[in-house]
């Protein structure tokens, strides 16, 4: 079933967001960047919105036009530059030569993406730094590693066979999704949490295996989760930061557990059946299931977090929001009297004694009055007919530049009247404003005489 373009976007408003930052390749003579499917099936299985942050130069000084994001996979990609993670004055573990030779046996992993490096970092470190869900698969562990101040072995197979004796096949061309090789899992951790039901006495499983490159120290922060038999660590996680249904979760995974997939055929035994693709363990969807539950429920957190800091708000201004109110019904109370004054003064038979009581009164509570004057000029919402006449008046976004301009015309004509009128004695202009007063009252009568006969 097709889901409509609106649907999706009201969608991505209700679930909770988990960034993936593609990787760049060149199909064609053309650049391409994608994302593995495997990972994008997983997260929306398990309820959460995947979104692609391409890997696009510049892309990474627009990464607050993402929020709000309640999670991010980073997953894949080439190796990570080794100025990011070398100690200074440290002396290569590897010669040119051998660097050579790694270059040519790992084409397709050793150039080195800058971009993808910073865009990359920047994410890792902001999801350490406010505790937002992360799940570092592969390339993504390694990341997540130097961005605490790990570091890595430029060449597993080279560096730690060399140091430890033992040969472990990380990477082989020949059977790619095929191969496998075991691993030992650290007792009382998440992966053993997520494999028990697999697990044999000697604590280990099988994984796939992509990479050249790997953990060498593993920054503090972290502990392991699984060791290779060349002592490798193959998964790690911050045991401070791990509490998937209170939003906290902050894993790598040197292997793919949503690739520890193998094919068998239906237990229907129907021979024209096609295969099905099965995981390889039972606990392989394990990390991105509980990776999501994290997300979901950090996604919560913030929003209740969000709600109850306007709440708490609220009650600070809640004092100073009531006295508000009090002196503004008292300004506008002020004005109706002051007004119904004004009328009644008209119609007394000392006129002029009467204004000039009226005169003193409005002097004294000028400054009440300006409360109301102030509230109106800053509060002014507008209802439906006014929002017409306005566009009656030429209040449209196209010719709003005109609109303007006949506001400001009409200002000036104020700003002109009120230094006529200033120029004029008190007696000119009380007898000008009793003129337009009658004006008023006679203008009102007639309207009502034609509505009447409309």
């Amino acid at each position: 079933m097709e889901v409509g373009g609106a649907a999706v976007a009201e969608l991505g408003k209700v679930m909770p967001r988990v960034l993936i930052v593609s990787r760049r390749t060149v199909r064609k003579n053309k650049f391409v960047n994608f994302v593995g499917e495997y990972h994008l099936d997983l997260i929306v299985s398990y309820g959460a919105v995947p979104v692609i942050v391409p890997r696009v130069t510049g892309v990474q000084s627009l990464l607050d036009s993402f929020e709000p994001f309640h999670g991010v996979l980073l997953c894949e990609g080439e190796d990570v530059d080794p100025t990011l993670y070398m100690e200074a004055g440290e002396t290569p573990a590897l010669t040119p030569e051998e660097l050579e030779e790694i270059k040519a046996a790992h084409s397709s992993d050793t150039s080195i993406d800058r971009d993808k490096d910073s865009i990359e970092l920047q994410l890792a470190r902001r999801c350490l730094e406010r505790n937002i869900p992360y799940l570092g698969i592969c390339r993504g562990s390694q990341v997540l590693n130097v961005a605490c101040g790990g570091t890595l072995y430029q060449d597993v197979e080279r560096e730690l066979g060399r140091k430890t004796g033992v040969e472990v096949q990380h990477m082989d061309y020949s059977n790619y999704d095929g191969h496998r090789h075991p691993v030992t899992i650290v007792k009382d951790t998440p992966l053993h949490e997520w494999y028990i039901q697999s697990l044999q006495d000697d604590m280990q499983i099988n994984v796939n295996s992509y990479h050249h490159q790997g953990v060498k120290k593993l920054s503090q922060r972290f502990k392991p989760m699984a060791h290779a038999p060349d002592s490798l660590v193959e998964g790690f996680y911050d045991p401070d930061v791990y509490k998937p249904e209170e939003g906290k979760f902050i894993v790598g995974l040197q292997f793919h557990p949503e690739r520890m997939q193998h094919e068998q055929f239906p237990a229907n035994g129907n021979p024209n059946s096609p295969p099905e693709s099965v995981f390889d363990y039972p606990g392989c969807p394990r990390a991105y299931q509980e990776f999501v539950k994290a997300v979901v429920a950090y996604k919560k957190k913030i929003e209740t977090s969000g709600a109850e800091k306007t709440r708490s708000r609220l009650r600070e201004l809640s004092p100073w929001i009531e006295k508000r109110r009090k002196e503004l019904v008292y300004s506008f109370s002020l004005a109706k009297n002051m007004y119904e004054e004004q009328r009644r003064a008209h119609s007394v038979h000392n006129a002029s004694i009467a204004l000039q009581a009226l005169s003193l009164s409005f002097s004294k509570s000028q400054h009440d009055l300006n409360l109301g004057a102030e509230f109106l000029k800053v509060n002014s919402p507008l209802n439906k007919q006014q929002v017409n006449r306005l566009n009656q008046m030429g209040a449209t976004v196209r010719n709003s530049k005109n609109f303007q301009l006949t506001l400001e015309i009409a200002r000036k004509k104020e700003s002109s009247a009120r230094k006529w009128l200033e120029d004029m004695s008190r007696a000119e202009v009380q007898e000008l404003h009793e003129f337009y007063q009658m004006m008023v009252d006679v203008s009102s009568q007639v309207l009502e005489q034609k509505q009447r006969l409309s």
